[in-house]
């Protein structure tokens, strides 16, 4: 069996977003049943529709920044209960068996971890996202949103917070380190209030210093406007860790050299074209180029439960669940125009009539 619920999707990599229905399945025995309530809109979710990063097939429902409250439950499902307070990220299943998986990286499956949209799920379907009233996913790749956490801020937590977090913490961010993140968008705001609450001196590198004012309120120490030439020069041999934010073509020869003796710089903005590095730049003071890619499970939880002790919760901005509204605040992404994410408010769609 199945369940027709409303859904906001991509028609075609060119079309608008439609409201339509799609089918979930039925809760089968160790999967949760999860009544949206709110739901982020990620930079990824543009890139995925307009096929910017392969071929998808379409009506596709994108959407993996994922709040919501548990509605039904398996007769196997032991970790959730109904009337929690669940997230669901950016994957929604793996293999299970591989060395990484069974080290707790489910991220990093060998087989390639099962994405929460636009995926071949385990039973051959189609993976369909969080732009939607309901979803069904298996009870180990369901999270708990702590009540600390305001639930209309949580979602973007679930994609900006963790993909930010997992590199801060697996470089170990913190006292006496100097950590730079490029770019002040929705990634680059979460890097700098996980950076600062894990008491690392934090500067913001980004293009301009139009959100300089933010970026300091938000716990950066220094901000830096990269158009100026002399920046990046003056702040050569500097920093322990950068993280990269920003998803376009960077000069990465140029950033590397911000790098002290034994520095890492870290990308989780995913341009679509290739990045060219010159070796030798590698070579001074012994750097490290690496990517990072969201958090495990059990990693995502702990940011989670990171957050809420300190009191983090990203800057949104609550929008219809409407395709007209979805369709126009994909428009403001492009144009940097949104401080810091987007987040539907789910009973629109819900009260809507496809």
């Amino acid at each position: 069996m199945s369940t027709t619920v409303n859904a906001i999707a991509a028609p075609s990599a060119t079309g608008s977003l439609i409201t339509t229905t799609i089918e979930r399945r039925d809760v089968g025995a160790k999967d949760v049943l999860i009544e949206i309530a709110y739901s982020g809109i990620c930079h990824s979710d543009i890139h995925t529709v307009r096929g910017e990063w392969g071929n998808i097939q379409y009506p596709q429902v994108v959407g993996h920044e994922i709040v919501g409250v548990v509605t039904e439950i398996g007769s196997d499902v032991t970790l959730h209960s109904v009337g929690d307070r669940v997230g669901v990220g950016c994957m929604v299943n793996s293999c299970r068996e591989c060395e990484n998986c069974l080290a707790g990286e489910n991220n990093y499956c060998l087989k390639g971890n099962t994405g929460t949209y636009a995926a071949v799920d385990r039973d051959g379907s189609i993976t369909q996202g969080g732009y939607s009233t309901h979803i069904v996913v298996v009870e180990d790749f369901v999270l708990r949103v702590p009540e600390a956490i305001p639930f209309e801020k949580a979602a973007p937590l679930l994609c900006a917070g963790i993909t930010t977090y997992s590199p801060l913490s697996h470089w170990n961010a913190g006292p006496g380190k100097k950590v730079a993140v490029i770019g002040m968008g929705g990634l680059g705001h979460m890097a700098v209030k996980i950076a600062h609450a894990m008491g690392a001196e934090v500067t913001v590198l980004s293009q301009t210093l139009s959100k300089k004012e933010d970026g300091l309120r938000l716990g950066a120490d220094h901000y830096y406007a990269t158009s100026d030439e002399s920046t990046l020069k003056d702040l050569q041999n500097t920093f322990d860790l950068v993280i990269n934010t920003v998803s376009a073509k960077i000069d990465l020869n140029t950033y590397l050299k911000v790098l002290r003796l034994n520095g890492t710089f870290v990308s989780v903005g995913a341009p679509p074209e290739p990045l060219p590095i010159q070796v030798f730049t590698l070579f001074g003071n012994r750097r490290s180029f690496a990517g990072s890619g969201i958090g495990s499970i059990a990693e995502t939880q702990e940011m989670l439960d990171f957050c809420a002790e300190h009191g983090i919760a990203p800057e949104t901005e609550l929008i219809e669940a409407t395709a007209d509204a979805v369709n126009a605040a994909y428009e403001r992404v492009l144009r940097s125009d949104v401080r810091y994410r987007f987040v539907m408010d789910i009973k629109t769609l819900a009260d809507a009539t496809a």
